[in-house]
């Protein structure tokens, strides 16, 4: 028998170790979004992405929500902003409860926020180079 399963039973809540459902749903629906989302989607390829996304979701207008407004707001003023933007359409089209978008959208804007104070986060400034080192 190995140690670390038993300490893991010991001492972590089954929540803390086993895998949430709901994390999980999300994450295939901010996949399919991601994968769908491109400059140019004909009328065909975008009804295949809300189909996968309604599938993904299923009937979680709330993670669908949260996909959207993290999208939004995670992107804005960003290089990148068009294509979060368009992920949060695609949710929008496959049935997000709008009523929530606003809520996630702050929590997106924390997450940017958080991810360019790491010094490892790429360009300063959100999508302008960072200067040199003297």
């Amino acid at each position: 028998m190995t140690v670390l399963p038993y300490i893991e039973h010991r001492f972590y809540a089954s929540w803390m170790t086993g895998p949430d459902p709901d994390r999980l749903r999300y994450a295939q629906i901010a996949g399919a979004a991601a994968r769908h989302a491109q400059a140019w989607l004909t009328a065909e390829q975008e009804a295949a992405a809300v189909a996968e996304l309604e599938q993904a979701a299923a009937g979680r207008a709330d993670l669908l929500a949260e996909c959207a407004g993290t999208a939004l707001g995670f992107g804005e003023g960003g290089q990148d902003a068009a294509r979060y933007r368009q992920i949060a359409e695609l949710c929008i089209a496959a049935g997000a409860d709008q009523a929530l978008i606003e809520r996630w959208i702050a929590v997106g804007r924390q997450r940017a926020a958080a991810a360019a104070a790491m010094p490892h986060a790429g360009p300063s400034a959100r999508g302008r180079p960072a200067a040199a080192p003297e």
